[in-house]
């Protein structure tokens, strides 16, 4: 038997008695900590059953139909509602020997989509869509491009019949555009129409995002379609931010305003994934062009499909006053219980 006065024994027994002490403090702590648990579980229990026990109330079919009516009327009231930001901004071209030059950067910017929702977007110029360019059928083209975006990209003009090496799409007619660089596409604009410009490099991302914009050629030989009163550009997106006209989601979306009696034009530009049948209230539309080409037989309509990717251009004799609804068709872009969203204006024709 050990000596119980040997040095290295005392040792032993002070370090095995400090550890059962230790031992004992724990678990008498965890004890306590479960049986609080336990306690806790049990007071959120009950109260979780005395709250069940209370009966709900059912709201009156009246009092039902108030609570939506309001919310409708709220997002009406707002219309057209104030943000930060404005897309679709008229470009003007820089000369230089006789070439249009228009300046185009990419970057990531925060984007007011509707009042009080703020997204990230990719933007041509800070907005979105991207300034609009318009020139004339025969024009020299300059677009002189800096990507500051944090992925490489690519513009391609859609719509444009172009050179292939203008056709802005990576690894078939170009490299990509990495960040921090920049571009030139230049050329002779071939065609009169309603184009569109966009990126066409990990497009479901950054199209969805904001890199787009519009890109209208005047005809050499214009017609009364020409001389509308209003020329109005409609660009439609379902990415990122949502159903947007021009950027904006209703009730921050702009009404299209014109006299009794004017003629208007509308440009519709389908930069989104989706088919949006787009629907005026109060008056036809008069469908003149497909995909910028003039239709040989213009046709009414008050409904119009527009697919990813074509534009409509439509002519809208405005000769019956009000403000009247505007809006695509499918109404999960539009409206619900909780009023009128996305893909919703007005055009708003005024008497005098």
């Amino acid at each position: 038997m050990a000596n119980e006065k040997d040095p290295a024994n005392r040792t032993g027994g002070l370090l095995s008695a400090s550890g059962s002490r230790r031992k004992f403090l724990r678990n008498t702590t965890l004890t306590a900590l479960a049986a609080g648990a336990l306690a806790a579980c049990k007071e959120t229990s009950e109260h979780a059953v005395a709250v069940a026990a209370v009966p709900t109330v059912p709201l009156s079919p009246r009092a039902a139909a108030d609570q939506m009516d309001a919310m409708h009327e709220k997002g009406i009231k707002a219309f057209p509602a104030k943000t930060a930001g404005k897309g679709n901004q008229l470009m003007t071209p820089r000369m230089v020997g006789g070439v249009k030059v228009f300046d185009l950067e990419a970057s990531v910017i925060k984007w007011e989509v509707e009042p009080g929702r703020v997204v990230e977007a990719w933007a041509y110029n800070k907005m979105v869509p991207g300034p609009t360019i318009r020139v004339r059928e025969g024009d020299r083209v300059r677009l002189a491009f800096k990507n500051n975006l944090p992925e490489s990209t690519a513009i391609h003009c859609h719509g444009l019949e172009l050179p292939n090496d203008q056709d802005g799409v990576p690894f078939i007619t170009q490299p990509p555009i990495k960040p921090g660089e920049s571009f030139t596409y230049e050329f002779t604009v071939p065609n009169s129409g309603s184009h569109m410009y966009h990126s066409h490099h990990n497009a479901a991302k950054q199209v969805g995002l904001g890199l787009l914009g519009a890109f209208i050629v005047e005809p050499r030989q214009t017609t009364a379609y020409d001389r509308a009163d209003v020329d109005y550009v409609l660009v439609m997106n379902d990415g990122m931010h949502g159903y947007t006209f021009n950027g904006k989601s209703f009730p921050a979306t702009e009404p299209i305003v014109c006299k009794l009696g004017q003629t208007v034009r509308i440009r519709f530009m389908n930069e989104g994934m989706m088919i949006h049948p787009m629907h005026l209230h109060g008056m036809h539309m008069t469908v003149i062009t497909k995909d910028g080409w003039a239709l040989p037989a213009p046709y009414r309509c008050d409904t119009l499909n527009v697919a990813p990717g074509e534009r409509y251009d439509v002519i809208v004799k405005a000769n019956n006053p009000g403000t009247w609804a505007f809006h695509c068709h499918i109404l999960p872009h539009a409206e619900s219980e909780h009023g009128m969203f996305g893909m919703v204006t007005a055009l708003v024709v005024q008497k005098g």
